[in-house]
């Protein structure tokens, strides 16, 4: 992300908080015109830095969601391949780089454990990806 400008860091920071804002309303915001907001939504769908719109449910009115922590260890240089391949995922809900033992760090949401098992499955046969440990979610008790 380092080719953006301040607008559109500031467009990522409101879509964040409300992907479904109009491009009227987001112009209005950032005190721009509505085809200058329409422009910069598809350059960066366009460059794969927008990869979608969501919903976020709350997490204690969908008890059946299933959450993971996974850390993933890459072989050599692939980790740009890696990276680029589990950004398809839309069970990887974020995704950071790390220090220690493991490359990557990788946050998933899926609806079921039998959706979660297929995703482990295919995370793990990402090419490059070698090793990798996956802790479920249970409870949250601090936020």
């Amino acid at each position: 992300m380092a080719d953006l400008d301040e607008l559109d860091r500031r467009l990522l920071a409101a879509l964040r908080v409300d992907a479904r804002e109009s491009a009227a309303s987001l112009a209005r915001r950032l005190g721009v015109t509505r085809a200058t907001v329409t422009s910069r939504l598809d350059k960066l769908e366009a460059s794969g830095t927008v990869l979608g719109y969501t919903v976020r449910v709350r997490e204690e009115r969908d008890p059946d969601l299933i959450r993971a922590i996974g850390f993933i260890e890459i072989e050599g240089r692939s980790t740009d391949h890696v990276i680029r391949q589990l950004r398809g995922f839309p069970e990887v809900v974020s995704l950071h780089t790390t220090n220690g033992g493991w490359d990557l760090v990788a946050e998933y949401r899926t609806s079921s454990l039998g959706e979660f098992d297929r995703v482990l499955a295919r995370i793990r046969s990402v090419e490059g990806v070698v090793n990798s440990e996956t802790s479920l979610l249970l409870s949250s008790v601090l936020r």
